[in-house]
């Protein structure tokens, strides 16, 4: 139902930033009038139009019909995240010169242009505009005036007033920087983009993060976890990305696989092929999941459940599973996100870790990082979580701090540690900038 509300808010912020570009890149860097400046407003539009079709369009189109113009679409949207804040840069020292010429003006410091004094006909004699007189030239050397081509009075008051620039055009140096600024933008805009597509696309780094955990029985001690979440399966993202996850994690040699939320961006009926390489994870104990927001946006989460359970990997919905290794138990545990309260379930803690043996350490999948307080409360030795992407494109990476407790990495709140990772994909634009994907494993000591 929100739907046609957030489609609206998109088209409408993409054509008020647009509007800013346009002024930036269009109107401050081209005469009026001219063929660059029409070429440049219809370029604008464009733009405008391509930054808001992605998520409006590829949803209807489907995850095949859609995957040019969301390549297409998202691409060039990181291109304009980097093209924005490269030109927003450019506005403080903009601003300070503006500053400091209208400080000159006031002193009067600023170099005035010299503009001779009207000539005044006699207040009684009145001559119509078209009347037509000689034109004279007044002589440097004698002071003599010598006769010349008619002109009309208009044309002599007008020489005679300064009003005419009639010597060579000087260049516009405002319109200079202007282009400079907005080439240098579009550079910086582009480079970026480009190295962080590199990163975004190329192979996740492996993380190896030993944990110690408090009580932790000895037979548990090395037991491994690999961690990957945020594989965002969709129109830019299919099997071939899968089979990479796969392929990695089962060079692990893991214990345990836990895949923390946001799986798919669509429904099973779209992307099930995608997500089959999924069946031949490899690990001594089993693959987990728990579902995350994305899984809700598409009201795919029960269907995503029934199609990972015919792949062979459980999904933990408010519940757990003892892991008997080497004779010692650990409990793992599920609680699903926090979205499916819309949809009338949610995180269930007391289901999930209720009447448990408290002797034995427990760890809880949960996507979102936020849920380590009631986790916290509830006894949690270690929380598993991704979500944030690690902030994916800074400086989104730096804003992403402000509403989580733990970004990447590990952290840890009360006696409850938290490890979020940053994802094996990404989500819109196929950039990653100060924030690359992982897989993780997690070694647990005692």
């Amino acid at each position: 139902m929100l739907a046609p509300l957030v489609n609206l808010l998109i088209v409408v912020a993409s054509a008020l930033i647009h509007r800013w570009l346009w002024v930036r890149l269009v109107r401050d860097t081209t005469r009026p009038g001219g063929t660059a400046r029409r070429v440049g407003t219809a370029a604008t539009v464009v733009s405008a139009a391509l930054a808001a079709a992605p998520r409006i369009l590829v949803p209807a189109l489907g995850p095949d019909t859609g995957r040019p113009l969301a390549w297409t679409g998202y691409v060039w949207l990181g291109v304009l995240l980097y093209l924005m804040l490269a030109l927003l840069a450019m506005e403080i020292p903009r601003a300070v010169v503006g500053i400091r010429a209208r400080a000159r003006r006031r002193n009067g410091t600023a170099h005035p242009v010299a503009v001779p004094e009207p000539v005044r006909a006699p207040e009684q004699v009145s001559v119509p505009a078209t009347v037509r007189v000689p034109a004279t030239t007044v002589s440097r050397e004698t002071g003599k005036a010598s006769p010349g081509a008619e002109q009309t009075l208009g044309e002599v008051g007008d020489a005679t007033s300064g009003g005419q620039d009639t010597g060579p055009a000087r260049p516009d140096r405002r319109l200079f920087l202007s282009r400079a600024g907005a080439l240098t933008a579009g550079a910086v805009a582009t480079a970026t983009t480009g190295f962080g597509m590199r990163t975004a696309l190329g192979d996740p780094v492996v993380k190896r993060v030993p944990i110690r955990i408090a009580g932790l029985a000895r037979p548990l001690s090395g037991l491994r976890i690999a961690v990957v979440s945020d594989l965002h399966l969709g129109p830019l993202l299919g099997r071939s990305h899968t089979e990479r996850i796969v392929r990695m994690i089962n060079g692990l040699e893991a214990d345990v696989v836990t895949v923390v939320g946001d799986l798919a961006d669509g429904k099973p009926s779209e992307l099930a092929p995608a997500a089959r390489p999924l069946r031949h994870l490899e690990s001594t104990h089993g693959a987990f999941f728990v579902t995350g927001n994305h899984e809700y946006m598409f009201d795919g989460a029960e269907a995503w459940v029934e199609e990972l359970h015919g792949l062979g990997v459980t999904t933990l919905l408010n519940e757990r599973r003892e892991i008997r290794h080497h004779g010692a138990v650990l409990d793992l545990a599920g609680v699903e996100d926090l979205s499916a309260a819309e949809h009338g379930s949610g995180p269930d803690y007391a289901r999930a870790l209720g009447g448990r043996d408290t002797s034995r350490p427990v760890v809880l999948m949960a996507h979102q990082p936020v849920m380590i307080e009631e986790a916290a409360r509830h006894g949690v030795d270690l929380q598993l979580s991704g979500h944030t992407h690690g902030g994916q494109m800074f400086p989104l990476t730096e804003l992403t701090k402000l509403a989580n407790p733990v970004v990447s990495g590990l952290g840890k709140v009360e006696d409850t540690q938290l490890y979020v990772t940053n994802g094996a994909g990404f989500f819109g634009p196929p950039v990653r900038v100060g924030a690359e994907p992982e897989i993780t494993v997690i070694e647990l000591r005692a």
